[in-house]
């Protein structure tokens, strides 16, 4: 595992992100003003390059870059920072990751270059980085919001070439390894799921939490386990209630009806064993698995086609990215990630990351997410197995805005939550998901 200093990393903790970017091969390019700079900013020794105050230069089309430096305990970084654009307009500020800034970072002791990091989106959070590799060559590495989504893609130049090379030069060396759609997001393709969130919302406010409760076919308040009514001074939903409320309102404007509750709680595809059949009834380990597939399937089966109903075409299965960052004692790690587990789904730590990539490849979808984790039962008599257990539901709506932010939406237990939240309540869990076709068309 390798460790990197707090300094170097601070883009991916949260900021505002703007837009609209340009596409990636229409970013201005700034490689004339790196090779001016080049001998002063980045060759120079290290005192006379820490003793640099920053400066503004102006590009050939008025944009102007910002040249300054941060120092670290052990480095230090050399930062070409584009001015940032909210909406048409310039703000005055150069936040390092507006789109187009191009950092490198220095070792404080020889001077020598480390790192290139270069920012194709306003997005912290995404971004490609060049190391050296040899004295020819070096690697590139793709980070979308902590998932190293490509790693060691070597590039046929050497790492010093870099400082003063076009950046659209660069990418035609590895065209075909470095996934572009990543970074061109088309928010026209989120309408409906915008407008979806907005329906949602609209109607959260009459809902409330209660334990157990959910909404039957003929729009009753029940619990789940009994069927009986509940009391309607008190009457709410959680969060599996909850979940059904939202696919009720997915499906009733198609077929006009809601789902019944008894098929939403039968064993849907493979999962467990021998070992756990014996513990489903006490422990109900698998209900949250359960539920969330028997959904996807009523939702797939009715927006799309029956066809689509089946398990193999609606649970996420696949990620296109082997490693994550991971926040500990004040630096960041890169670990493995083994993706998806068939008895657990996936670890929470590259939920965000999986999210992202999902948001570009599945552009009209949301996600219903199961969470789990190997737990005992505290009320049953010592020496219970731990087992792993589906205990709670959400649904989890990754997407663009009309400026091309990538934002999630999470609905959980009668409200809406933060990703953040979600996400900071369960480290160490996992995460089932099964994909929902989006409608605007929303009638719970």
């Amino acid at each position: 595992m390798r460790k990197f200093p707090y300094i170097f990393i601070i883009f991916f903790i949260s900021f505002p992100v703007f837009g609209l970017d340009l596409p990636v091969s229409k970013i201005t390019d700034d490689s004339f003003l790196r090779a001016r700079m080049k001998d002063s900013w980045m060759v120079e020794s290290v005192p006379r390059v820490l003793s640099m105050r920053p400066r503004i230069e102006t590009l050939e089309t008025g944009e102007r870059v910002q040249m300054s430096v941060s120092e670290g305990r052990e480095e230090f970084m050399v930062l070409f920072s584009r001015e940032l654009v909210s909406g048409t307009s310039y703000t005055g500020s150069f936040p390092g990751w507006a789109q187009g800034s191009w950092i490198l970072t220095r070792r404080k002791d020889t001077g020598a270059g480390t790192n290139i990091r270069i920012f194709l989106r306003s997005d912290q959070n995404t971004y490609i980085q060049f190391k050296p590799f040899d004295s020819d060559k070096c690697q590139m590495d793709v980070i979308l919001y902590g998932g190293i989504i490509a790693r060691y893609i070597i590039v046929p130049v050497s790492f010093e070439r870099l400082y003063t090379m076009q950046l659209n030069e660069v990418l035609r060396l590895v065209e075909n390894k470095f996934p572009l759609r990543y970074f061109e997001p088309q928010p026209g393709n989120y309408r409906d799921t915008r407008a979806l969130v907005a329906n949602v919302r609209r109607h959260l406010g009459p809902l409330r939490f209660a334990d157990d409760g959910a909404i039957d076919q003929n729009g009753n308040y029940v619990y789940i386990e009994t069927l009986l009514a509940q009391n309607p001074t008190r009457a709410g939903l959680n969060c599996s209630g909850f979940a059904k409320w939202l696919i009720d309102g997915l499906i009733r404007p198609v077929t006009g009806s809601r789902l019944s509750i008894e098929p939403l709680k039968l064993p849907h595809g493979q999962r467990g064993s021998s070992f756990t059949e014996y513990w489903e009834e006490s422990r109900d380990v698998y209900f949250g698995l359960d539920w969330i597939r028997n959904l996807a399937a009523a939702a797939n089966s009715a927006l799309r086609s029956p066809s689509y109903g089946v398990l193999d075409e609606f649970e996420v299965r696949t990620n296109y990215f082997n490693s994550v960052m991971v926040f500990q004692n004040n630096a960041y790690v890169i670990e493995s990630y083994p993706g998806f587990m068939s008895e657990a789904g996936f670890g929470i730590e590259g939920l965000y990351p999986l999210l992202y990539t999902l948001a570009i490849d599945e552009p009209y979808s949301f996600y219903l997410a199961a969470v789990s984790n190997e737990i005992a039962n505290p009320w049953s008599p010592r020496g219970t197995p731990r087992l792993r257990q589906y205990y709670h539901v959400a649904a989890l709506v990754p997407y663009f805005d009309e400026n091309g932010t990538f934002r999630i939406v999470v609905f959980e237990s009668a409200a809406e939550t933060s990703f953040a939240s979600f996400r900071n309540r369960y480290p160490g869990h996992f995460i089932s998901l099964v994909q929902i076709p989006v409608s605007a068309k929303f009638e719970p």
